[in-house]
This record gives structure tokens, C-alpha cells and sequence, in this order.
């Protein structure tokens, strides 16, 4: 799995707990909802455009943070922060590759308002099966790729997304028990700390 395909995290549709008439969620209700994600934690399952896949960890403090902790063999940390990704590759001695979180559809639902009404963000709404799924990106720069998030109903709860990047190629992450509220330490967030554990090793 290449660094580019570990962000593109950094989703096939969950099994839902909806209702089977269920009604397709508002942009409204899930712009409150991902307004009111200020932390969570996930355990994930990621399948990547080649087929392969990964499992790991991921921590998610808005706005502008998270941390995707892969399991080995992989091993691979990726972090958001401060306005850049960081991935590091367990298997090199090699600083991280880093580029603007900006620059990722990530940053759709890192940012500090959510507001899935801004005109050409959302450019597709729709109920499937028994989930809602929303396809977004960001209306100035297309180019960046898109993120198709997807939700259970009754509660509201974010259950998985894909990510498509700028050469097309679909992530799908696979969220397993999200707990929301939960007290994420700030230190696992901070790239700059990463790379010097990491240069003592």
C-alpha cells in the first residue's frame, strides 16, 4: 500500500439499524451532527483502490485533527494537524511525506463549521438501502477529490466514507463502533513530536 492510497483514508456501506422506510437525512441534520463530532474514536477497515486492505485506529478531534493508527503488517501512522497530513511509514527511516490537510476531501468534515449547504459543495444526496449518503467536495477547488460520507439514521451516526482523489482512485473506510465525547490527549496529534520520538528511536 503506497503513502498516497493511506490517506486517501484518510467506505463500502455499513449494516445500518434503520428502519427499512426510512427517510433520506437532511443536509441540515448532518451538517448539526458532524458540527457537534468534536471527538471520536473509531476502529476502521479501509479497502484500497487495489484491492488491498488495512485495519487500525483512528482518533478524530475537530476541528482540524486526526490520527489514523494502522495495524501491523502495515504499521503506517497518519496524521492531521495544524493544517498539514503527516504519513509516516513505519517501515522507512525517512521523514514523513506532509502536504496542506486542505488539499485532502478529509478537510470537508475537519473543518472548524460544517456547512453542507455552501453552494457546489454537496453534489450528490441520496437514500440507499438504509443509509444516507452524501457526496461532497470542496466547491473552490474540485480538483482535490471527493469524500462520499455515509450515515445510519435514528441516531444520526456517521458509519463509513470513500474518498476519491484526484486520479480517481477510491478509498472505502469502514467505521466499527464509533464512541463520540471521548477525551483524546492533544499529544497525539502533533507532528512535530512524531518526527523527534521517531529520530531517538
Amino acid at each position: 500500500m503506497n503513502r498516497r492510497t493511506l490517506i486517501a483514508v484518510p467506505l463500502l456501506v455499513l449494516a445500518a439499524t434503520l428502519p427499512a422506510q426510512a427517510e433520506i437525512i437532511s443536509l441540515d441534520t448532518i451538517s448539526r451532527y458532524l458540527n457537534g463530532l468534536d471527538s471520536a474514536v473509531s476502529a476502521f477497515v479501509q479497502t484500497n483502490a487495489d484491492g488491498s486492505a488495512a485495519q487500525g485506529t483512528v482518533y478524530i478531534k475537530r476541528p482540524g485533527r486526526a490520527r489514523f493508527e494502522y495495524e501491523a503488517p502495515n504499521a503506517a501512522l497518519v496524521l492531521a494537524s495544524a493544517g498539514s497530513v503527516a504519513i509516516f511509514d513505519q517501515k522507512s527511516n525517512e521523514a514523513p511525506e506532509q502536504y496542506p490537510l486542505r488539499r485532502t476531501p478529509l478537510n470537508l468534515i475537519l473543518a472548524r463549521e460544517v456547512d453542507l449547504g455552501r453552494a457546489k459543495m454537496v453534489i450528490g444526496h441520496r437514500e440507499e438501502g438504509d443509509t444516507t449518503r452524501v457526496l461532497a467536495q470542496d466547491p473552490k477547488n474540485p480538483e482535490y477529490g471527493t469524500i462520499e460520507l455515509v450515515f445510519a439514521a435514528d441516531p444520526v451516526a456517521l458509519t463509513a466514507w470513500v474518498i476519491t482523489d484526484d486520479l480517481g482512485n477510491r478509498t472505502v473506510v469502514e467505521l466499527q463502533g464509533l464512541q463520540q465525547g471521548v477525551r483524546i490527549p492533544e499529544g497525539l496529534f502533533n507532528i512535530s513530536a512524531e518526527i523527534q520520538r521517531r529520530a531517538g528511536d
